[in-house]
């Protein structure tokens, strides 16, 4: 096959490029830039080790170099969607490291007597502990902000949850009415599940840690000295600062993939529960005259191209959206990483695309959500109350005095008549009005315990 002149690129990718002309895009830049971190490093130490002659190693470095800082990100050209278990995209790297280093030195892209994408480049290596090694740096360096930005949506959760302390609010059960509730109170319950997103997504990165560099082709470390091995780990660490360890059974991270579904089960998750908040979101914001109208979201675009003056959830439906895809992606993975054969997985590509999308996706949506929706909702009070008011939901608040059946009689004649349980129950006779406020004190009945009675105390018919 013909090489374009000005590629830095060689027959590998060329090929592959042939053979995987599926999707038009290309691998995750963050693999990229993870797997010439490792090159640089590998060229560090079998320069160090005398395994590389010093200029060979030097020149390989700066090449890296360049690509770590952003340029010939265009020569990274093989396709996401791709078999082979990541070598091609391996080979790709190799081949651009090592005619980058050829020209430093004076030589032509193609002249690999000067340095050899295998012989030099990829020496004491291979695909199956490059590719995983680097997948898991490049998946760690998308998780530490996803946490940051998940911290960021609970505080602002919490800070609804604060301000809205105090506004009593209908409470719903499958979209009927329920109990009521303090605004701030549903704030609160979103900020929990967060939280714990938060928390599993931190703690996910203990297992990422883990890497299997020198375990070579099938974990058994042919080809790479120990020495290499372990200098490998230690100069990987410094250069990230993530804290890696070396496999104490390399063959393990080479052929099983459960860890990236487990890092993949915990974004799915936190996509779960984004989901069902920014679905609560765009509920409650319905209307706004038409619908719940509680909410009001802030208002970012025009809603429609024939209906003037219509605004949509537009950052909610986008943090749904992209909960659906962080959803399907890590059934992909789940699929992949089930896929595996004996010593090697050949469905890794798929595995890195699917998690370092989501990750990255993820990210964006929940940021958006929290600066574009969460910190400018507003919570409408005359609404909320005119709701509450509008249910007969109070009638609960009458239980432990009344008994059901003359509370749900009290509910009932409130519906037909348009009236509150309070008024129903002071028409009838049953309760003072003074006592009726006690039992329906806003405070009252947003708390745990039975209304009107202190904690510890009974009331029963004697």
């Amino acid at each position: 096959m013909e090489i374009p002149a000005d590629a830095f690129y060689g027959i590998h990718t060329a090929r592959a490029m042939n053979n995987f002309a599926v999707s038009g895009r290309p691998v995750n830049q963050n693999l990229i830039h993870a797997l010439v971190l490792v090159k640089k490093v590998a060229a560090q130490v079998n320069g160090e080790q005398k395994r590389l002659p010093a200029q060979r190693a030097s020149a390989i470095v700066n090449a890296c170099d360049e690509i770590l800082v952003g340029r010939h990100q265009h020569m990274f050209t093989v396709d996401a969607m791709q078999g082979g278990a990541g070598t091609s995209t391996h080979m790709n790297v190799n081949e651009v490291i090592a005619n980058l280093a050829i020209v430093q030195l004076g030589g032509r892209p193609g002249q690999y007597e000067i340095i050899h994408p295998l012989d030099d480049v990829n020496c004491c290596q291979s695909t199956n502990d490059v590719y995983p090694t680097a997948l898991r740096i490049a998946a760690i360096r998308l998780l530490r902000p996803l946490c940051d930005t998940m911290s960021s949506l609970q505080d602002a959760l919490q800070h609804k949850e604060t301000e809205y302390a105090d506004l009593l609010k209908l409470g719903r059960t499958q979209l009927m009415d329920a109990l009521p509730m303090m605004a701030g109170q549903g704030f609160g319950a979103y900020a929990k599940a967060i939280a714990r997103d938060r928390w599993r997504l931190y703690k996910a990165e203990e297992r990422l840690r883990e890497i299997p560099i020198g375990g070579t082709a099938i974990g058994t470390g042919m080809n790479a000295p120990r020495a290499y091995s372990y200098r490998m780990v230690e100069k990987l660490a410094d250069e990230t600062g993530f804290g890696l360890s070396r496999s104490d059974h390399p063959m393990d991270p080479i052929q099983n993939m459960d860890v990236f579904v487990e890092v993949s089960g915990l974004l799915k998750s936190a996509a779960v529960n984004l989901y069902k908040i920014s679905g609560d979101f765009r509920l409650l914001a319905s209307g706004p005259f038409g619908g719940i109208g509680e909410y009001t979201l802030p208002p970012v675009q025009a809603g429609s191209s024939i209906m003037p003056g219509k605004v949509n959830p537009v950052i909610a439906e986008m943090a749904g959206l992209t909960a659906m895809r962080v959803i399907a992606e890590d059934a992909a993975i789940t699929m992949a990483a089930a896929s595996g054969q004996l010593e090697l997985n050949a469905f890794l590509p798929l595995i890195a695309e699917s998690l370092l999308e989501s990750l990255h996706i993820l990210n964006s949506a929940v940021r958006l959500f929290e600066e574009r929706c969460v910190r400018g909702l507003i919570v409408r009070e005359e609404r909320c109350t005119t709701n509450l008011r509008n249910s007969a939901v109070m009638a609960s608040a009458l239980v432990a005095e009344l008994g059901y059946d003359e509370a749900a009689s009290i509910a009932s004649a409130a519906i037909v008549q348009g009236r509150t349980p309070e008024d129903i129950a002071e028409d009838r006779g049953l309760l003072t009005r003074s006592r009726i406020d006690q039992l329906c004190h806003p405070y009252t009945v947003t708390k745990p315990g039975i209304p009107g009675q202190e904690e510890g105390t009974h009331h029963g018919n004697e």
